[in-house]
């Protein structure tokens, strides 16, 4: 049965509230203690302290409530305390919070593996490997990818997000602020064209035609037989929530599949309901080589994953996979519980009734004159939606708007995500236990936020 607001139970109150100027004195004093203790480097998009969340809402420690569009970057996808997942915590601590299955196994990890052997894509026999983070599960994909052709040259695309690491800063493609000056890279990274339809030179360039024109400078550039792997987000994430034309996907791992190349779907963002399906790949029907996941697979805990080809993994040494948190007792006890949740609550489809609900009111929104034309499109799919802000009458990006939009959303109490290679994507993220009313609420507020701001 789909989630409704009937259906899941709040602790908090599932109203924004806001209790005078924020951040507030007690967030002004914990900002006063991170500014001599924690690192510049780590910056935080909103200036408030979170004392409390729960289903849309997050509390801080003043006291206001904000709606939560972003689920702490498509993690939080059944809610930032989930009763399921923390009473799994709380049993999984309470009998031993870390052992490291290299030393001594537990069913746990096992009894993850077996789950997402059995939800991602292919019915052909898999393996799966539990890490910590995305980036993490993304570098050990590679890995097993070279070492299983004996191969070296990746390829990744433009607008593409990986990681922070060396390996997957190299699989990056925006500069600032995850490359800039942390150079050198890891070598035999190459970049091809992206899908991009809203950005296409040529607008009826269909997604296999998009397609051919990568696959023409991997062969003419590196050569289809030097690839090892593929690596792709099937809905970009912070490239901008792009969607690639019908057909892209399709063919790449069609063609990856005639030259022996192993297809990696990075749907550490995608992933786990998040676009109406258990992956994004799922809509167009492709069967990654090995899949990479992490943030809403454990309801807010840290772990990550790849799954993939038995032939594939297998071909790994003993030893030459694993690390020693990966797949820690916590994490999977709060992963198992967290996979309930969704198939409960059959948060794929709640996912497409929130695509439902708000696409049409952001389609609306860009069809609405007073909004000074400077919404160039909307697009995504489930929760994971989008909207691109330019200068009116053109394509031009506008990142200040996007910038000015987003911190008026946060002075009516509304938490929104930007992202996109030039800074001007507002990106939708809401938990996908988050009410019908909640979300339209949060919709509103950020159609008058682009009102004003245009």
């Amino acid at each position: 049965m789909t989630a409704t607001a009937h259906e899941i139970t709040y602790r908090l109150n599932q109203k924004r509230s806001i209790n005078g100027a924020f951040p507030g004195p007690k967030s002004q004093a914990l900002n006063e203690r991170r500014a001599a203790v924690v690192a510049a480097g780590v910056s935080s998009g909103v200036p408030v302290y979170v004392e409390d969340a729960d289903g849309g809402i997050i509390r801080d420690v003043d006291g206001n409530s904000f709606i939560d569009l972003g689920s702490g970057i498509a993690v939080t996808s059944v809610g930032a305390s989930d009763p399921a997942v923390v009473a799994a915590v709380q049993d999984a601590a309470a009998h031993f919070t870390h052992t490291c299955f290299m030393v001594t196994p537990y069913e746990g990890y096992v009894a993850v593996a077996e789950q997402l052997n059995r939800l991602t894509p292919g019915d052909h026999e898999k393996r799966t490997v539990l890490f910590n983070s995305g980036a993490e599960a993304v570098e050990n994909a590679v890995k097993v990818a070279r070492l299983a052709t004996g191969r070296d040259a990746v390829v990744a695309f433009d607008h593409a997000y990986h990681g922070r690491t060396n390996l997957t800063m190299a699989l990056t493609a925006k500069a600032m602020p995850y490359k800039t000056n942390f150079g050198p890279f890891a070598p035999e990274v190459y970049r091809v064209p992206m899908s991009y339809p809203f950005r296409e030179e040529n607008p009826e360039i269909t997604g296999a035609e998009a397609a051919k024109r990568a696959i023409t400078m991997i062969e003419k550039q590196i050569g289809g037989d030097q690839v090892a792997a593929i690596i792709i987000e099937p809905i970009q994430g912070e490239g901008g929530f792009i969607v690639p034309a019908e057909g892209f996907l399709p063919a790449l791992s069609a063609w990856a599949k005639e030259k022996g190349i192993v297809f990696i779907a990075d749907e550490v963002q995608s992933g786990f309901c998040r676009t109406g399906e258990w992956f994004a790949v799922n809509h167009e029907g492709v069967v990654p080589d090995i899949i990479t996941m992490a943030k809403g697979i454990a309801g807010g805990l840290p772990l990550s994953a790849i799954t993939g080809r038995a032939d594939l993994l297998d071909a790994v040494h003993p030893g030459g996979l694993g690390g020693t948190y990966g797949g820690n007792p916590v994490a999977c006890a709060a992963a198992l519980a967290a996979i309930g949740t969704m198939e409960q609550h059959d948060l794929n489809a709640r996912a497409r009734h929130i695509e439902e609900v708000a696409l049409g009111r952001l389609r609306e929104l860009a069809a609405d004159p007073s909004a000074g034309g400077v919404i160039g499109d909307v697009r995504g799919r489930g929760a994971m939606l989008a909207i691109e802000l330019v200068q009116a009458g053109s394509k031009e990006p506008n990142a200040e708007l996007t910038k000015a939009v987003a911190a008026a959303c946060l002075q009516e109490g509304v938490i929104i995500l930007t992202c996109g290679t030039y800074g001007n994507v507002i990106r939708l993220l809401p938990p996908l236990v988050i009410s019908d009313e909640l979300l339209l609420d949060g919709l509103e507020v950020l159609a008058a936020a682009i009102k004003a701001n245009a």
